[in-house]
């Protein structure tokens, strides 16, 4: 049986960055942003390597990491679950923080693209209007 958690984990396959850490910080923003509260269960190891098609190890890989940063805690018959205290605060400066490296790709792209920064920006208004 998944869990409904699943489908809040993505990965960008063309990306640099290893998968393990895009999951780190999803997971990370996730419970930045309330989507994940204190004591959620967080999607096996097994139901988010099969989603996304990609090795359990490299799941248990971002799990572990972190629950040794603390954000995430082994729960006896329970799993991982989300910390009762997350290490950091959720203030609005912290959960921009954890969205800067996905904007400084977004710039790199499209500097590479030509575009100018009006046209971005619009762009980005216009999805984060339209999204959900």
């Amino acid at each position: 049986m998944s869990s409904p958690l699943t489908h809040l984990f993505s990965i960008a396959t063309g990306s640099s960055e290893p998968i393990y850490r895009q999951l780190v910080d999803q997971a990370r923003r996730l419970i930045a942003g309330g989507q994940l509260a204190p004591g959620d269960a967080m999607p096996s190891v097994r139901d988010v390597a099969l989603a996304l098609a990609v090795n359990p190890m490299t799941v248990s890989k971002a799990w572990g990491l972190l629950e040794t940063e603390g954000v995430l805690t082994r729960r006896r018959g329970l799993g991982m679950t989300v910390a009762d205290a997350p290490p950091s605060g959720h203030s609005l400066a912290q959960r921009a923080q954890l969205l800067r490296p996905t904007l400084e790709r977004a710039a790199l792209e499209a500097r590479q693209l030509e575009l100018d920064p009006a046209t971005v920006l619009a762009l980005f208004t216009h999805i984060l209007k339209d999204t959900p």
